[in-house]
């Protein structure tokens, strides 16, 4: 499941951030969604976009044979996950898996995501792509320092995030219900009470926020090309 209804307010920008074009030609969406369809472990993809969305339609994939559903996005992440989840009722079991991967990380590795899958089969619960945090992480209150972390036990949680369909489904649900605010799926099993495995990833599997993240997209993007 690919979240893309965020307007990317940050970037600027006089589109939704992830419908900006990259050096290669595709934009950001196109990029991402041509990596996961183009791995043989993922059966389909449903898509949350904005209601007022006028750029998905000129998609290059927008036919795709693997993208199952294009959803409505809500107000918040979460809210676009339930929605993609909810359209993919119709193709998934209960305890099938499902990964939710951000529009806007398109430099995503396939031999990261399959190391996911592979390392996640088994488990009871399921995980998430992480990187561990290298610098030191002060706790700041109104710019004043407040304490600093053990960065041992910190990780930058990325995406895939890869959970069973009617466990994520349940997790989302109940976080709504409860106004729990989460920024990831890995915060609604959480809240839960259930544990997730970090799969380590690459740092290069960034989240294209600023431009300077857009600049360093297309680098990565040219050196995989090589």
């Amino acid at each position: 499941m690919i979240p893309a209804s965020g307007v990317g307010s940050r970037m600027g920008a006089d589109k939704p951030k992830q419908y900006l074009t990259l050096n290669n030609g595709l934009s950001i969406l196109d990029q991402t969604l041509s990596t996961l369809l183009e791995m043989d472990e993922i059966d389909g993809c449903v898509i949350a976009i904005s209601s007022q969305d006028q750029y998905f339609q000129h998609s290059t994939l927008v036919n795709h044979p693997k993208i199952l559903k294009v959803v409505a996005g809500g107000k918040e992440r979460f809210h676009s996950v339930i929605n993609a989840l909810e359209g993919l009722q119709e193709y998934a079991g209960s305890e099938d898996w499902v990964l939710v991967h951000d529009a806007a990380r398109p430099c995503v590795d396939p031999k990261d995501v399959k190391k996911l899958i592979n390392t996640l089969k088994n488990h009871a619960v399921g995980g998430i792509l992480a990187i561990p945090a290298v610098d030191t992480i002060k706790q700041v209150n109104a710019d004043q320092i407040e304490k600093t972390l053990d960065r041992s036990q910190l990780w930058q949680a990325q995406t895939p995030q890869m959970y069973r369909f009617g466990l994520l489904l349940e997790a989302l649900n109940q976080a709504l219900a409860a106004q729990v605010a989460i920024t990831d799926e890995a915060g609604s099993i959480e809240h839960l009470g259930l544990e997730s495995l970090v799969v380590e990833s690459s740092k290069k599997n960034l989240k294209i926020t600023t431009t300077e993240d857009l600049a360093l997209a297309n680098f990565y993007l040219a050196e995989a090309t090589k």
